[in-house]
């Protein structure tokens, strides 16, 4: 894993372990799936090639990839004694240090098919937290991981420490007679979260203050949402001219990161591009990140950038409207804010790009571009601008006749619907957007 920088915090440790974070460990990964599950939407191959590149985007040396298809779920071990031992007989013969099981595992699973592999094994869960503490860079992104990391290991102590059955006498803080290690170990934990929720709200509020003062010159903030590696860092950097690493992995992108465009009139806004969304992530993940996704729940317009090239785009397209449900991001207000990014279409063949036009018209709301070649940008920055200007209403102002300067700007950035001079000043019926009505408080305000 990566060094931490001078100003960052400690981590803890991590769920797999410096071995194979480095990329020395020797990896298979399994993706089980029962076959009376009737109503997937993605096929347990692309599971499986998932699971895969979540593995490959932290350097895991992936031997081998194998489905496992259950006709029950086996308590014990969650798959039945046969794969088990057939998955055994192969990590014995390839020498794999990790499997990674791609589904759920309770601890008692997790810790049973680590005795009959002889070898590290995480499932889902763990994989992405691996890869969240590695993509982590900002102070917020870094507590947000080693949060979630604590949860998810507070209960997996029995299979995470070899010492726990030795009983601890003392005195002190240390605990009281008889306090078993495992129990100190526990406590140690609860007082880490404790004082990472003390930290994290802290974080929490330095950024309140940067939103507010944001507000303070309210330009709109324009949201990048999608399925992870969807292509949504390489978009916004061509729209920014800015370098935010994007490269072809899976959550690539962990940390907000903001900046300023202008549209085609001119008019600015504040791109913002977000973590990407995954299939099945543990609800816990939801709400640890749910600070990083905070720019979504206030954006003025939401880009839902689809990788609209593979294979399984339309379930992607239902995982990341499933999220944006759970972060209260509902139907009807995507329908108020929300653009359809089709994007890599640069990947079409000619078969495949005639029949963009028509899927398009039945679109309302939907852009196709190409992240990579700049292909129908500006087409989107001009769907930003309409979509701005949907949310305008009619507002009466009255300018004082000596503040030309006034009247001017409204005339820039509304649509003048009706003008009327009086004693008390110029009267104008005009169309504002939210965003530029604040604005315009903010100008006719008195000083102080």
């Amino acid at each position: 894993m990566r060094t931490r920088g001078k100003n960052e915090p400690q981590r803890d440790d991590r769920v797999i372990g410096n071995e194979t974070a480095e990329g020395s460990g020797r990896c298979l990964v399994i993706h089980p799936y029962l076959l009376t599950d009737r109503e997937r939407l993605r096929s347990p191959a692309a599971r499986l090639d998932e699971a895969a590149g979540l593995a490959q985007a932290i350097s895991l040396d992936v031997v081998d990839r194998e489905l496992a298809p259950l006709r029950q779920l086996t308590p014990a071990t969650l798959m039945g004694e046969g794969k088990v031992a057939e998955i055994a007989a192969r990590v014995k013969e390839d020498e794999i240090d990790l499997v990674v099981v791609d589904g759920a595992l309770s601890p008692g699973q997790q810790r049973n098919l680590e005795r009959k592999w002889k070898c590290k094994v995480i499932d889902r869960t763990g994989l992405i937290l691996e890869i969240f503490g590695e993509r982590a860079r900002t102070r917020e992104g870094v507590l947000q991981v080693d949060l979630a990391a604590l949860n998810y290991q507070k209960s997996r102590l029995v299979r995470s420490w070899t010492h726990l059955e030795r009983q601890r006498g003392g005195a002190g803080f240390l605990g009281g007679p008889g306090e078993s290690q495992l129990e100190l170990d526990r406590r140690i934990i609860a007082d880490k979260i404790v004082k990472l929720e003390r930290e994290l709200a802290d974080v929490k509020r330095t950024r309140s203050l940067h939103r507010r003062a944001r507000e303070r010159v309210p330009y709109p903030v324009v949201a990048l949402v999608g399925y992870t590696n969807a292509g949504k860092s390489t978009l916004f950097n061509s729209l920014t001219g800015s370098e935010v690493f994007a490269k072809d992995l899976l959550f690539a992108t962990l940390d907000p990161t903001m900046r300023l465009i202008r549209l085609p009139h001119g008019r600015k806004v504040i791109l913002s591009d977000t973590v990407g969304f995954i299939s099945e992530l543990p609800t816990s993940l939801v709400a640890a990140f749910r600070a990083t996704l905070e720019e979504v729940l206030s954006a003025d317009v939401v880009l839902h950038v689809r990788d609209v090239a593979h294979e399984d785009t339309r379930a992607q397209d239902a995982d990341v409207r499933k999220v944006l449900d759970e972060l209260g991001i509902d139907e009807m207000d995507r329908g108020r804010r929300m653009i359809e990014v089709w994007n890599k279409i640069d990947l079409f063949d000619a078969e495949r790009r005639a029949t963009l036009e028509p899927e398009l018209a039945r679109s309302p709301d939907t852009v196709a571009v190409s992240a990579w070649t700049g292909e129908g940008q500006d087409r989107l920055l001009q769907a930003i601008e309409a979509k701005l200007a949907e949310s305008a209403v009619p507002t009466e102002v009255v300018v004082p006749h000596e503040d030309g300067e006034t009247l001017a700007w409204l005339f820039r950035n509304g649509e003048v619907l009706a003008k009327a001079e009086a004693e008390d000043g110029t009267h104008l019926s005009v169309l504002l957007a939210d965003d530029v009505k604040r604005r315009l408080e903010a100008r006719l305000a008195p000083p102080g």
